[in-house]
C-alpha cells in the first residue's frame, strides 16, 4: 500500500537504531490514517522503530527507516500489525490478527475504564449497599483479566479492583473493597460483569505516608554532596555513549522501556563486542493467595501494560544524583499523536568502593584503585508498584542488571482478627498483604567477540578420586541444543553459565567468554497446571538459549494479554530444538523476588534489590584495569598522585 505525495516528505537522517522521533511517529500515524486505518474507530497501541536487520548493520549497508505499529479497531474489536516505510510512505505489511488476540493496554484505556466503572448505575447501587456513596473517592484499579479457561468472545477486557479513600490524598490501598470486581469492555465502555460477593468490612485504619500525616522530618542527617568539578567522564552524541572503555547506544520502546544496543569494550585499542542488544523481555507478578480476588492477580507488566509507556519523568536529586544525562522516551497516544516522556532515562556515574587493592607487608607499600560504575536507568509506575530498572557498567568489563522494587503493596481485606496463611496482616483492622512473586526475564542478544557463540554450563564437582577429601573443580558442559539449554539454577553446585566464542582465543588459548552469575535465580512457585504457569512458562526455568530469530522478542510471546500461553513464547520456540553451537545466540535469564510481605513493607515499601551479574571470564588476558591512576590518602580523601588526573 502507498499514499499520495502530500505525506511523503522525509523526516530526516538518523542512526538506524535511534528510536523514532516525534516527527517519525506522526508520519507513521498519518500514513496509516490515510490508508487502511482511516476509520475513526482505530486506536494505536504502539508505534516504534522497526530495527533493521543485524546483518545489514554489521556490513555497514544502507537501511530503510521503518516503523512497527499495532492497532485496534474498536468497531469490531480486531487487532492489526503494520510496517510502514517512513521515507517512501509505503505500508509494507498490514495484517489482521486472529480473533481474540489482544495487544497491551493503552494508557488512555486506564482512565476510560475507570470512568466507565464510576458512571455505571449497577456499580453505584452495589457500592451504596456497602455504605459507599461518594464515587469521587472510589478508585478502580486497572488489572488485566488474564486467562482462566473462560471464553471472552473476543472482547478487550479490563478487570478493576476497587479501593476507596477517606479524603482525596488518602492512600486508597489502606481501604480495599474486597470481593468486589468490575469487568469492563474497553472497546465499548460497557461494564460486562460485576462480581459482588461476600461483603467483607472495608478496613478503616489509614496507611498514609505523606509528610502531612507522618509528621516532622528527622534532622539528624547531614547533606551528602556528589560533585564532579570537571564534569562527567562520559561523552554523548545523540544516543551514542562513550564512557571509560565502554561504548553503546541507548534505545527506548513502549514495551521494554530502556534498551541497550551495540555494547562494546575497548581493549588495547580495539572495540570488542559483548552484547548486541539487551532489555527487559517480560515480567509477571503471580499471587499465592487462594482468595477469589487474589488468586486471579498475575499481571504481565511488560506484555500486558507496555511498561515503557509508564516510565516516570525523572527528577534530579530525587531519582538520580550527580552529573546527569537524561534521554527522553517518545511514544504515542491512542490516536497516533507522539507523546514525550521527558527525562525517561537517567545516566550518571557512581563511586563503587575499591576495585582492587594489595598491601605488600614486606615493603610496607599499598596499591589501591577505586571502582566506579556507569548507571543507566528508568523507573516505571505500574498502578501501585514502582519498578526501577538499572544497567550498571563497571571499569573491569562487568555488567550488572538490577531491579529495585518499591511503591505500595496490592492489598486485600479480611475480617478483623482473621489469620491468613497466604498473607501478612498489616494492621488489626482487616488489612493484609498477600504473598506473591515478581518474576523478570531479560533478553540478551550476545555477541562475544563476534556473532558466533556457544554456552557452557559450569558446575562445581567433587571428583571420585579424592584422597584428601578437599578436592573440587569446575566442570564445563556444552549446551548443544535449545532443549538442552533449558536450565535451572543450582546453588549446591555453584552453577553459572559461560557465553563463549570458540573462534576467539585468549592468552592461554581458551575461548574468550562472559559468565552469567545467576543471582536471585528463583522459579515460578505456582504449579505447572495453573493458568499462570501455562502462560508464563519462561518463569519455570532460569536459563533459556535460542538461535537468533528477529521475530522471537518476548519471553511470553508477542501478545500475552488474555492469551492462553499455548502458542507463543520461549516454551513454544524451543520445541524446534535448534542447534546452538557456534551460532548467533540469544540468552534469556529469568530471576525474581519471592515477596513474603512484612510489616516494614507498609504503608510504602523500602526498595528491594534483585538482579544478576555478567562478568568477563577469560575475555581479557589479565586484569584490564591496571592502567587506572594510582590514588593516595591526602587530607582524608583519595586523590591522584602528582602529575596524574583522576578519570
Amino acid at each position: 500500500m502507498s499514499i499520495d505525495s502530500e505525506v511523503t516528505t522525509s523526516v530526516g537522517v538518523q542512526y538506524p537504531l535511534d528510536p523514532l522521533s516525534r516527527a517519525e511517529i506522526s508520519r507513521a500515524a498519518s500514513i496509516l490514517k490515510a490508508g487502511p486505518a482511516a476509520a475513526d474507530s482505530f486506536r494505536f497501541i504502539s508505534i516504534e522503530l522497526r530495527e533493521p536487520d543485524k546483518a545489514l548493520l554489521r556490513a555497514g549497508a544502507d537501511t530503510v527507516r521503518e516503523a512497527d505499529a499495532v492497532l485496534v479497531d474498536r468497531a469490531d474489536g480486531r487487532s492489526y500489525e503494520a510496517i510502514v516505510e517512513l521515507d517512501s510512505g509505503i505500508i509494507s505489511k498490514w495484517t489482521q490478527l486472529a480473533v481474540g488476540v489482544q495487544p497491551p493496554f493503552m494508557l488512555d484505556e486506564f482512565a476510560e475504564g475507570e470512568e466507565s466503572c464510576r458512571k455505571n448505575p449497577e456499580v453505584i447501587a452495589a457500592l451504596a449497599e456497602r455504605g459507599i456513596t461518594n464515587m469521587d473517592l472510589v478508585c478502580f484499579e486497572p488489572w488485566s483479566v488474564g486467562y482462566f479457561g473462560e471464553d471472552n468472545e473476543g472482547r478487550r477486557l479490563m478487570r478493576a479492583l476497587v479501593f476507596v479513600r477517606d479524603e482525596p490524598d488518602d492512600s486508597p490501598y489502606a481501604h480495599p473493597i474486597e470481593n468486589f470486581i468490575v469487568i469492563v469492555d474497553l472497546n465499548t465502555g460497557e461494564v460486562v460483569q460485576l462480581q459482588d460477593d461476600e461483603k467483607t468490612p472495608v478496613p478503616s485504619a489509614r496507611g498514609n505516608y505523606l509528610p502531612k500525616y507522618v509528621g516532622p522530618a528527622r534532622t539528624d542527617l547531614k547533606p551528602i554532596s556528589i560533585t564532579q568539578p570537571e564534569g562527567p567522564s562520559f561523552n554523548v552524541t545523540g544516543n551514542h555513549v562513550q564512557w571509560a572503555n565502554w561504548t553503546f547506544r541507548v534505545g527506548f520502546t513502549p514495551r521494554e522501556g530502556l534498551v541497550l544496543h551495540q555494547l562494546r569494550y575497548k581493549d588495547k585499542g580495539v572495540e570488542r563486542p559483548v552484547l548486541n542488544r539487551a532489555s527487559l523481555s517480560e515480567m509477571v507478578v503471580p499471587y499465592g493467595d487462594t482468595a477469589p480476588v487474589q488468586a486471579k492477580k498475575n499481571a504481565f507488566d511488560s506484555g500486558e501494560y507496555n511498561i515503557g509507556n509508564m516510565a516516570n519523568s525523572l527528577t534530579l536529586g530525587c531519582d538520580c544524583t550527580g552529573e546527569i544525562k537524561y534521554f527522553d522516551g517518545i511514544t504515542t497516544d491512542s490516536i497516533g499523536r507522539p507523546v514525550t516522556i521527558e527525562n525517561a532515562i537517567c545516566m550518571h556515574e557512581e563511586d563503587d568502593s575499591i576495585l582492587w587493592k594489595h598491601w605488600d607487608f614486606r615493603e610496607n607499600t599499598a596499591e589501591t584503585r577505586r571502582n566506579r560504575k556507569l548507571v543507566i536507568s528508568f523507573i516505571a509506575t505500574v498502578a501501585n508498584y514502582e519498578y526501577a530498572f538499572y544497567w550498571h557498567l563497571f571499569l573491569d568489563g562487568s555488567i550488572e542488571f538490577m531491579v529495585k522494587a518499591t511503591g505500595i503493596l496490592s492489598t486485600a481485606g479480611q475480617k478483623p482478627g482473621e489469620k491468613n496463611p497466604y498473607g501478612q496482616a498489616l494492621n488489626n483492622d482487616g488489612l493484609y498483604g498477600p504473598i506473591h512473586q515478581h518474576m523478570f526475564n531479560v533478553r540478551m542478544d550476545f555477541e562475544v567477540d563476534g556473532p558466533k557463540n556457544v554456552v557452557y554450563e559450569t558446575d562445581m564437582e567433587i571428583p571420585e578420586d579424592n584422597p584428601t577429601h578437599t578436592a573440587f573443580k569446575a566442570v564445563d558442559r556444552l549446551l548443544e541444543t535449545e532443549q538442552a539449554a533449558i536450565r535451572k539454577t543450582d546453588s549446591a553446585k555453584h552453577r553459572f553459565w559461560k557465553i563463549a566464542n570458540r573462534d576467539s582465543r585468549n592468552f592461554v588459548d581458551e575461548p574468550v567468554a562472559y559468565r552469567l552469575i545467576p543471582t536471585d535465580g528463583i522459579q515460578l512457585a505456582a504449579g505447572d497446571e495453573s493458568f499462570v504457569s501455562k502462560r508464563a512458562q519462561f518463569a519455570r526455568n532460569n536459563l533459556w538459549v535460542t538461535a537468533y530469530d528477529r521475530t522471537e522478542r518476548f519471553a511470553a510471546g508477542e501478545f500475552p494479554n488474555q492469551a492462553t500461553g499455548s502458542d507463543d513464547g520461549l516454551h513454544v520456540w524451543t520445541k524446534a530444538d535448534r542447534d546452538i553451537v557456534d551460532e548467533d545466540l540469544v540468552v534469556w535469564y529469568t530471576f525474581g523476588m519471592h515477596h513474603v510481605v512484612r510489616l516494614e513493607d507498609w504503608p510504602v515499601m523500602p526498595r528491594q534489590n534483585i538482579g544478576f551479574l555478567l562478568e568477563p571470564h577469560g575475555f581479557f588476558d589479565q586484569n584490564p584495569t591496571l592502567d587506572l591512576p594510582r590514588v593516595s590518602a591526602t587530607a582524608n580523601h583519595c586523590s591522584a598522585d602528582e602529575g596524574q588526573t583522576t578519570h
